[in-house]
């Protein structure tokens, strides 16, 4: 008769409408970091009609629920600093503590964006030392979509600590450690990344119809993502991890955006620094910020499987010309590379130099040597090539104090030769036996080059070929 009586009050409950109550997404939440000197939107849901009132400090903003339930309301700039508690007041009451406004950047691409603390080196004496309670990480975990999502399940915001950084984002937390030594502010880091995935799926419609080159993709938008013969979407598939994975923050406000991705693209060629133009632009359209900063890691030297030893050097120089977009940066990684393991766990240089290129770009320390040399021309003398670079810093250096490695000259119609390179103040002169009239030279152009030009700063320079296609 007991159970009896239960089931029949379920049956009652469940028939009853649900009440009413503030929903918030979940990247708003304990513990988050706000990104300063800006407008913030502050956004949930509730009953459509909903009188709804959000406050922090003495500030207040009033908004009414739409009919699809959603509201949306301003926090005003804020400095940095905290800790600050925001009330959300609607059919219940939401209260969300320990806030802190700083800088905000998104951290997205593949698996070595996604490589963690624990995973990086000197794993123990990082995490043992991991003591910033205004550093803070959010993760999105893995979830393709079929359509734009307004929310995402997470673990929400964790303080960092030494029982919490274990599971940061390596490269977003060293990054973010400089940052917050640097500017003595607060940082927040959003960890939507996922290992093995392509840039399409991380790329929004818009960036798609941006492009050109990538009309095939933007003419057939209706078709993606794809799904399987299960009905599960692809997530390898164009839109499937935009929708998951980043429409869902929207429109948190954030600084910027760091990326580590292209392995997966690997055989794209010159097509991938179109592909991430898309990427560029379509979360700088989502953003509603044409000057959102951006900046990446060129991939680390590693031994890939085929025979096209050039499908790795060709993606480099995607990436080195992606620079040409304004406010981008890119974090040379030939040095700290193992060649062997995809996974180079020195992490710690990666995020450092992501830092330099935002400190230096975003935040205005103009004059930080920032970047490793990039080739900037050239100029042929007789049998020699003269190769001038920008970001030579304090000067053109061999970072072992060896002879430069890596160069080689043809000349025309012929193949290319190694040479020897020197140093010539803010040049580097190359040469080869046998070569009277080089007409191109190229440097580290193979995917297991571990060349060791650099500027006296110790940043690495970029591999290139002076001959590279208009």
């Amino acid at each position: 008769m007991r159970l009896r009586s239960l089931s029949l009050l379920l049956v009652f409950a469940a028939a009853l409408p649900c009440s009413a109550a503030v929903k918030l997404p979940s990247i708003i939440g304990d513990n988050m970091v706000l990104q300063r000197d800006r407008a913030v939107p502050i956004w949930g849901w509730d009953d459509a009609g909903a009188q709804i009132s959000v406050t922090i400090g003495d500030h207040t903003a009033n908004t009414v629920a739409g009919d699809d339930g959603r509201w949306q309301v301003e926090l005003p700039k804020m400095k940095a600093g905290g800790p600050y508690e925001i009330v959300v007041k609607g059919s219940t009451t939401e209260t969300v503590e320990n806030v802190l406004f700083g800088e905000v950047w998104l951290c997205s691409g593949q698996s070595n964006m996604e490589w963690t603390v624990s995973r990086s080196s000197n794993p123990k004496e990082e995490i043992a030392a991991a003591k910033h309670p205004t550093i803070r990480h959010i993760k999105i975990p893995h979830r393709p979509s079929d359509k734009p999502e307004s929310d995402v399940p997470s673990d929400g915001w964790k303080v960092c600590s030494p029982e919490t950084v274990a599971n940061f984002t390596g490269v977003g937390y060293f990054f973010g450690r400089h940052l917050s030594e640097e500017l003595d502010v607060p940082i927040g880091l959003i960890g939507s990344n996922w290992g093995g995935t392509r840039i399409e799926p991380w790329t929004p419609p818009e960036g798609f119809k941006a492009v050109p080159e990538l009309k095939e993709i933007a003419d057939n938008l209706a078709n993606f993502p794809q799904k399987n013969g299960k009905g599960q979407v692809n997530h390898q598939s164009p839109l499937a991890l935009y929708n998951g994975m980043i429409s869902p923050l929207l429109p948190y406000a954030i600084r910027g955006a760091i990326w580590y991705q292209g392995e997966s693209n690997r055989g794209d060629g010159l097509l991938y620094e179109k592909k991430m133009h898309a990427l560029i632009e379509g979360w700088r359209e989502v953003w509603n910020d044409d000057d959102l900063p951006f900046y990446y890691v060129q991939l680390a030297p590693y031994r890939y499987g085929g025979n096209n030893p050039d499908l790795l050097p060709l993606i480099w120089e995607a990436q080195k010309n992606v620079l040409a977009v304004p406010n981008t940066g890119m974090a040379v990684t030939v040095d700290v590379a193992t060649v062997r393991d995809i996974h180079p766990p020195n992490k710690q240089a990666v995020g450092k130099r992501l830092a330099l290129w935002a400190l230096a770009k975003t935040y205005g320390q103009k004059d930080l040597v920032h970047s490793g040399p990039l080739y900037s021309s050239t100029k042929i003398d007789g049998n020699e090539v003269h190769v001038s670079f920008d970001h030579v810093g304090g000067g053109l250096v061999s970072r072992d104090g060896k002879p430069l490695t890596h160069f080689q000259v043809r000349g025309e119609g012929g193949e290319w030769v190694d040479a020897a390179a020197k140093i010539d103040g803010e040049q580097v002169v190359v040469s080869a036996d046998g070569v009277e009239k080089p007409v191109a030279v190229r440097f580290a152009w193979d995917q297991l080059a571990e060349p060791n030009l650099s500027n006296a700063e110790g940043l690495p320079a970029s591999p290139f070929r002076s001959d590279a296609p208009e």
